[in-house]
C-alpha cells in the first residue's frame, strides 16, 4: 500500500506540537509525564458488504445493516501518553460478522434479486492495530487533574486482521476459501484473483471518555474499518462460474462441496434451466467490504493517581 503523504505529515505535525509544546503544572496537559491506559471493551460488531441487506438497491454503510445477525466483539487496549492531547494505542480484537440474504425484508422492490439469489456466510475476526488518539478538547479544561472529565476523541491508525468465510452445507459449516467459488486463479476466470486471509486495515473513528476516577474511566468508541478486500463473504464476481471448472481444479470431494455451494439461489425457472445461472449477478465488485463495531469500553490510568490528585487540588483559580 502506498504511503498517505497528506496523513503522515499531519501526524509528524502533532508529534512536533506535542514535544515542543510549553509545559504547565496549572493545567491539564503534562506534555512531561508519559502514562499508560489499559482498557477492555465489548459490543455489536456489524457486517457491511454484498450479502443481507434493507429493502431496495443495496447501499453503502448503515443503511444496509441486517440487525438480527449482529455479533458482540471482545477488545483490549493499551495506551501510551506521551502528553494528554496525544495517545498512542495496541489493540487486540475479536468478533464475528454474518450476512444472510435471506434476511433482507420482502417488499417487492431490489431486495428481491438477494433473496432469491439466497448466499450467506460467518466468519470469525481476530484483529490487531496501531491507532493515534487525538483528544481536542485538552485545551479548553478548566481544572488539573482526571476525575469527573469528559474527554471526545478521534482516532485513526493502521492494522490488519484474520478472517475464514464459511456457508452451511449438510448442517456443517464449511470454508470457502479452498473452494473458489469465483474460479479465483482459475485459467477459464483470468480476473478472478485469489485472495488471502490476512489483510490490512485502516481503522478510525470517534468517541467519548468519562473519568470516574484518577484512574478509571468508562467510554464509548465508533470504530470503523476501511478495508482492501472485497472477499469477507467470499462474495464479488459479478457473475456464476461454470461449475465443470471445479472438477478440473479441486479434489473430488472439493468438487462436490463447490458445486452445491457456488449458487444457492431460489431464481424461477433455475432449476429446468441451469445454464441460466451463468445469467444472474452474483456479487459486486465495485465496492469493497468493510465493517464497524460500537464498543462499551473500561480503562485504568496507571501510574501516580495521588500526584495527579494533588495537582487537581492546586489548580489555578483563574480558570473559575
Amino acid at each position: 500500500m502506498r504511503p498517505n503523504v497528506p496523513f503522515v505529515r499531519f501526524i509528524v505535525l502533532i508529534l512536533a506540537l506535542t514535544i515542543f509544546s510549553p509545559r504547565s503544572n496549572s493545567q491539564s496537559i503534562t506534555t512531561g509525564d508519559g502514562k499508560w491506559e489499559i482498557g477492555l471493551g465489548f459490543g455489536p460488531m456489524f457486517f457491511l458488504g454484498d450479502l443481507g441487506g434493507s429493502a431496495g438497491y443495496g447501499r453503502p454503510f448503515i443503511k444496509d445493516l441486517d440487525l438480527p445477525l449482529t455479533q458482540i466483539s471482545k477488545n483490549l487496549y493499551a495506551t501510551y501518553y506521551p502528553s494528554e492531547f496525544l495517545g498512542f494505542r495496541v489493540a487486540a480484537n475479536q468478533g464475528f460478522l454474518k450476512g444472510d440474504d435471506a434476511q433482507a425484508p420482502n417488499k417487492g422492490g431490489e431486495e428481491v434479486d438477494r433473496l432469491q439469489r439466497n448466499l450467506s456466510f460467518k466468519t470469525s475476526i481476530l484483529e490487531g492495530y496501531l491507532a493515534a488518539e487525538i483528544y481536542p478538547t485538552i485545551f479548553f479544561e478548566k481544572f488539573d487533574g482526571l476525575k469527573g472529565k469528559l474527554r471526545p476523541y478521534g482516532i485513526v491508525g493502521i492494522g490488519v486482521f484474520k478472517f475464514n468465510p464459511k456457508a452451511q452445507l449438510d448442517g456443517q459449516w464449511v470454508a470457502l476459501h479452498p473452494l473458489r467459488l469465483e474460479g479465483q486463479g482459475m485459467a477459464e476466470y483470468p480476473n478472478s484473483k485469489p485472495y488471502k486471509l490476512v489483510q490490512k486495515e485502516i481503522p478510525m473513528g470517534f468517541g467519548f471518555k468519562y473519568y470516574l476516577k484518577e484512574n478509571m474511566y468508562v467510554g464509548l468508541e465508533i470504530l470503523h474499518r476501511k478495508l482492501f478486500t472485497d472477499y469477507i463473504d467470499d462474495v464479488s464476481a459479478p457473475y456464476y462460474v461454470n461449475p465443470s471448472v471445479f472438477d478440473t481444479y479441486l479434489s473430488p470431494t472439493d468438487a462436490a462441496k463447490a458445486k452445491r455451494l457456488y449458487y444457492r439461489g431460489t431464481y424461477p425457472g433455475a432449476v429446468s434451466r441451469p445454464q441460466d445461472i451463468q445469467t444472474y449477478q452474483r456479487g459486486d465488485p465495485t465496492q469493497n467490504d468493510a465493517f464497524f463495531s460500537t464498543i462499551l469500553r473500561f480503562g485504568w490510568r496507571l501510574g501516580d493517581a495521588e500526584t495527579r490528585g494533588q495537582r487537581r487540588q492546586l489548580r489555578c483559580p483563574v480558570f473559575y
